[in-house]
């Protein structure tokens, strides 16, 4: 799931990748309601040619719903794509084991290790992503995170504000769920 920077529209869905990819996608998410939180500014995760995948995995791919992705759909080395449809693609590329995929599966490891070892903002936990409102940083779960509802992400209007997700072992999001991303 992503959002485009500085757009009020939400990317809805509920879509499950296997592999790196599945926890790197949550690599650039954030945040807490009513917490006034002094963001320190995060230096950018530097996502190489993964960066315009909304979904990028890598054993398997399954959707199930309705889900809008922005962006590009792909998938290395696995060869396995499912859901789409009814799942769409806007804005972007199916690319199934082929060399597009394979590198921007290199870079995503290379980024995911660089997100996997920045320190939390925070001591709290955030296994349930559903009904926050968070700024920029680095949110994890020693487990699993879920999004059921709407997690928004406040950049505090900077264009680089960075939202960083670490999921012990999975991120799930439920049919309808949102990711909207403001300011």
């Amino acid at each position: 799931m992503r959002t485009s920077r500085g757009r009020h529209r939400p990317v809805r869905g509920h879509a499950k990748a296997a592999g790196a990819g599945a926890v790197a996608t949550a690599v650039l998410l954030t945040g807490i309601v009513g917490m006034s939180q002094a963001s320190a500014a995060l230096a950018t995760v530097n996502m190489g040619t993964a960066a315009p995948f909304a979904v990028l995995g890598a054993s398997t791919v399954t959707n199930t719903g309705a889900s809008v992705l922005s962006g590009d759909l792909g998938l290395y080395s696995g060869t396995s794509i499912t859901g789409f449809p009814p799942g769409l693609v806007l804005d972007g590329i199916t690319h199934t084991t082929d060399a597009v995929a394979q590198q921007a599966q290199s870079d995503l490891t290379i980024a995911y290790k660089d997100a996997a070892g920045r320190s939390p903002s925070s001591a709290t936990q955030y296994p349930l992503l559903g009904g926050l409102t968070l700024v920029a940083g680095v949110y994890n779960s020693a487990s699993s995170m879920g999004l059921t509802g709407t997690v928004t992400l406040d950049a505090e209007n900077d264009p680089g504000a960075v939202f960083i997700f670490q999921a012990g072992s999975t991120l799930i999001t439920a049919t309808n769920s949102t990711v909207m991303l403001i300011n």
